[in-house]
């Protein structure tokens, strides 16, 4: 069995973090996998299908929502390798070989944190981090391709409560409107958005000057 792990949604402004993990025999992994990114929506739902239709394949999934991450005890690295020992504790089985994305500028610290929580849930398992996993070990392209799709799933979920919402990215001028527009009406942020982002206090601080303009 190949075991592999990663996440999407780690620099967003609005919506979760998803996490991903993927237990497979090598030949249950459907041709055409690759980093996520790399693929149309329609190509990834069309692997993530298979892959959770597939009974020879296990899938766990993780979500961190944006209250969890705007916690100040919290950072993106720690959440991260929370986010992936919990998708990997769902699916793995002791003796296990995990290959996981690295989500910190050291493979070989990530790789520790990961097994020492999966761990702590009562799994023995061993870990292999590598930057860039997703690109070179289709089992960890798999899992990039779960957690996009489901990531995905969370915006449109939240673009059917509010509206369109874009990608949920800070680059995305549709999110910056968006955000821009509740504040205006609401005079707070949704409770999809990560406040603690520097695009939220940007969209905060031009709305308190805004008003005091117009006072």
């Amino acid at each position: 069995m190949e075991l592999g792990a990663d996440e999407a949604g780690k620099g967003p402004v609005l919506g979760p973090m998803v996490a991903a993990a993927v237990r497979a025999p090598s030949a249950a992994l459907p041709d055409g996998l690759d980093d996520s990114k790399r693929l149309s929506p329609a190509k990834r739902e069309s692997l993530a299908a298979r892959l959770c239709e597939d009974s020879a394949v296990t899938v766990g999934v993780a979500v961190v929502a944006p209250a969890r991450i705007d916690d100040p005890e919290t950072d993106m690295n720690g959440l991260t390798v929370a986010a992936q020992a919990e998708a990997l504790a769902a699916v793995a089985e002791n003796g296990d070989v995990a290959v996981v994305d690295a989500g910190d500028v050291d493979e070989a610290r990530f790789g520790r944190r990961v097994r020492a929580a999966v761990e702590a849930g009562g799994r023995k398992i061993d870990v292999r981090s590598e930057h860039r996993a997703d690109e070179s070990h289709p089992v960890v392209s798999a899992a990039s391709v779960v957690a996009k799709v489901e990531r995905d799933a969370r915006v449109e979920a939240i673009a059917e409560s509010y509206g369109d919402v874009g990608s949920g990215y800070p680059s995305d001028p549709t999110t910056r409107t968006f955000l821009r527009e509740y504040v205006r009406e609401h005079g707070t942020l949704p409770d999809c958005a990560r406040s603690s982002w520097q695009t939220c206090a940007d969209v905060l601080a031009a709305a308190e000057q805004s008003a005091l303009s117009e006072f």
